[in-house]
């Protein structure tokens, strides 16, 4: 007898392969048959998938959720879009936990009703199952967190003792199934990194089959460049490398997008294994402070915290920034929608434009940029519109971009209510389901499925993800094509999409007709070990 059947739904096997009606049956965490089978044959539970698509769970190459998985394991913004697996690790990493950084994880964690118990990234995953969560979770070494565990917030190189210092703390999580390295280096201290350091860092992830996902150095006038770095990277040390949330970020440089496209492209025709994916939404999401210039945030957090307060260098911050152009364009601040405040002066303009608060309070856009930031003592996470949708399009179009979400997890009740958040926590996956293949036929549901599966599952080396096979694992998602769409916006983000009935993850439902039901499957995947 099987454990489960899922019977009569047509099947999309996540290599874009024709997609075909029969049965899936699922013998513990493992598909064991894709075919049409007896009408009579037994299982523990039968799902009913006639008029629905069956398909592989998604995997979400870029997640936030380091927090939330643990404060709420039932992961539901992602789950009710079919999203079965997580990737975390863009610059930062939940270990190794360095001494001098741990107050501001505890921090951050503390927010959520979270005891830190761990210190290793291997032992962070190992708590998260233990906790229960209702999708597998995965994550790269954040090359920023190397960076502080050895050299701490100062901007500049790595001596050749503390490159070999960090070669070792890659080495130890690679061993301990780490999936490679992730960036960020468009803010500090990431971007204190030198591409050789990078490239030393890869070098070690390469030995161990890793991949190298970046939130590449700049995605304006020097994206380009920022391109050739990471591919440089990428050649030079054999691995896959991934470039997170591809994006022209500016409309003078919009353009870019087609160049950057080209330079992926030919780089994929000499046989470099680089790929890439997008968020299907034109603002982007991010803290308020990355409009300060990196070197001002030397020291970490609380050096520029009392810097924007230090009547000697704050001047000299406004006056930096004004020299980059934007401040002068009064159109920049009205695209700069604030999202999250928690001081009691600034709370009430959450869901406003930055532009607004500014005339409110009879200030230049730069002055009030540096007040919220130094009293809310955060970056202050804020939605930048930034992007062109023609490039969205085209991005999707391409068949090496997948589809990520760059947000955490969460679900619309609670504390999550009391500030706006950016609709990708909600609708990322969905959206692209919905609104881009079904609307507007931007890419097939076969594609888009794979784009969500295979794709990524290869990306980060999960030999046994992606795919609906016998031997596969048993995760997948019945889903109705007419009916998937998102509902978050900017204005009423906390909406839950639709159109996903069931979600299986390791061979356990987790989610039937639409609602959890309370069990949490999910694992720790971990390059080179049992569950991949």
């Amino acid at each position: 007898m099987y454990d489960l059947i899922v019977r009569g739904g047509t099947v999309h096997d996540g290599r874009g392969s024709e997609p075909r009606r029969t049965d899936v049956a699922i013998s513990g965490d493992r598909v064991v048959t894709v075919g049409d089978l007896p009408p009579d044959e037994p299982a523990q539970t039968t799902l009913d998938a006639a008029g629905l698509v069956v398909c592989p769970g998604f995997i979400n190459p870029l997640s936030h959720s380091y927090f939330s998985v643990l404060e709420d394991g039932r992961s539901l913004g992602e789950l009710v879009q079919g999203v079965t697996t997580q990737v975390f690790g863009e610059g930062e990493s939940m270990g190794p936990i360095a001494p001098n950084s741990r107050p501001t994880v505890m921090s951050d964690a503390a927010d959520h009703d979270i005891d830190v118990t761990w210190t290793r990234l291997s032992e962070y995953l190992t708590t998260v199952e233990k906790s229960g969560c209702t999708q597998n979770v995965s994550s790269l070494i954040g090359a920023e967190t190397v960076r502080v565990n050895v050299i701490g917030y100062d901007d500049r190189p790595a001596t050749p003792a503390e490159l070999d210092q960090m070669r070792g703390i890659v080495a130890e999580e690679m061993t301990d199934g780490a999936l490679g390295i992730g960036s960020s280096l468009i803010y500090a201290p990431g971007s204190y990194a030198t591409t050789d350091e990078l490239v030393a860092l890869c070098e070690v992830a390469g030995h161990h089959g890793g991949t190298y996902a970046s939130h590449i150095r700049d995605e304006g006038a020097d994206l380009l460049s920022a391109i050739d770095e990471l591919l440089h990277i990428v050649r030079t040390t054999g691995v896959h490398g991934e470039h997170w949330h591809l994006k022209a970020a500016g409309e003078s440089r919009w353009p870019l997008m087609d160049q950057a496209l080209d330079k992926l492209q030919r780089a994929r025709d000499e046989g470099i294994p680089i790929g890439a994916d997008v968020y299907p939404y034109t603002r982007s999401g991010t803290g308020l402070a990355s409009t300060i210039p990196p070197h001002w945030h030397e020291g970490g957090a609380d050096a520029l915290y009392a810097r924007l307060v230090d009547p000697g260098a704050r001047p000299q911050i406004r006056d930096e920034m004004l020299m980059l152009g934007r401040w002068g364009d009064t159109a920049y601040a009205d695209s700069v929608l604030l999202l999250r405040l928690r001081q009691p002066e600034n709370a009430p303009w959450q869901g406003h434009t930055l532009a607004e608060l500014a005339e409110a309070r009879d200030q230049d856009p730069v002055d009030v940029t540096l007040d919220l930031v130094a009293t809310e003592r955060t970056s202050v996470f804020c939605a930048f519109h930034s992007m062109s949708e023609d490039n969205l399009r085209t991005e999707l179009s391409v068949p090496w971009v997948g589809v990520c979400s760059d947000a955490a997890s969460i679900a619309p009740e609670g504390r999550q209510l009391e500030s706006p958040t950016h609709p990708r926590a909600y609708g990322s996956f969905a959206r692209v389901l919905g609104h881009y293949v079904r609307e507007l036929g931007v890419l097939t549901l076969p594609e888009a499925v794979r784009r969500m599966t295979s794709l990524p599952a290869a990306t980060f080396g999960f030999t046994d993800r992606g795919v609906l096979e016998p031997g596969y694992a048993a995760d997948l998602v019945v889903l109705d094509p007419d009916q998937v769409r998102d509902l978050a916006t900017f204005a009423e983000p906390h909406q839950l999409s639709v159109g996903v009935r069931d979600v299986v993850v390791n061979g356990v439902v987790a989610l039937r007709d639409g609602k959890p039901t309370g069990a949490r499957p999910g694992r720790a995947l971990r390059r080179g070990r049992g569950a991949i």
